[in-house]
């Protein structure tokens, strides 16, 4: 199993039969090198939103008529992204789904999910995060959140031991947040930052959560390298 980080909150990930682009934004993404894009988009099966927002979501048509990969996310999302041709697996908060082999399920996540149009933002369904578990791991992807009191029965019942986490601050939690909510309502064995160096705004490296998570395994990849499991 291979977690390759995209910049910002993107990851291309590799588990049993499946490849995985979570929140795929690489047109526009100062983190991303656009001479990366064929390599982080090769064979990929899967589109995987957790919201709708621009530094998520606004690369995913493109991508999609590009691979001819599957649409996953909310029904609502999929039916503004969907379009003609592309085939979409829409599921809900508490839905599992079969990804190649890859079994997704759906969770909470506080935060807020629209796409801009000329008349405004539109409701794009709600926010989400997933846990993914395949190959003997499970990963607890954490979609743009804060902390929330659901994380605690969520890292009970499916005991993600890895965490791939937002933490940059200002839209999101952050590193000091984050380094909380890992040692309250999970066990991690390994916990990979996101949603951070993008912007002036979001914290520039991830000292604070490293700091605050000793004897958990902190991986700070460069952008596409590969974090094997």
């Amino acid at each position: 199993m291979n977690i390759i980080w995209l910049g910002h909150a993107s990851f291309r990930i590799e588990i049993e039969d499946a490849v995985l682009l979570i929140d795929p934004w690489l047109d526009g993404n100062p983190s991303f090198p656009s001479d990366r894009r064929d390599a982080a988009l090769t064979g990929a099966t899967h589109v995987v939103l957790t919201h709708g927002h621009g530094d998520h979501a606004a690369n995913a048509g493109a991508i999609l008529r590009d691979t001819g990969a599957v649409l996953v996310g909310i029904p609502e999302l999929c039916a503004l992204l969907g379009g003609d041709g592309v085939e979409t697996v829409e599921f809900n908060k508490g839905g599992t789904v079969d990804l190649n082999g890859a079994r997704v399920t759906m969770v909470n996540a506080v935060h807020s999910s629209s796409i801009g149009t000329e008349n405004g933002p539109r409701y794009a369904g709600h926010e989400a995060g997933y846990m993914i578990a395949g190959e003997g791991h499970t990963i607890y992807l954490s979609g743009d959140t804060d902390i929330m009191a659901d994380m605690e029965w969520m890292g009970d019942l499916h005991k993600p031991d890895i965490g791939i986490l937002c933490a940059g601050g200002h839209y999101t939690m952050d590193m000091a947040r984050a380094a909380y909510a890992a040692k309250r309502y999970f066990d991690f064995a390994t916990v990979i930052p996101c949603h951070y160096k993008t912007f002036p705004a979001l914290a520039q490296d991830a000292q604070v959560l490293i700091d605050g998570l000793p004897g958990v395994d902190v991986r700070t990849p460069e952008v596409m390298e590969a974090v094997h499991f």
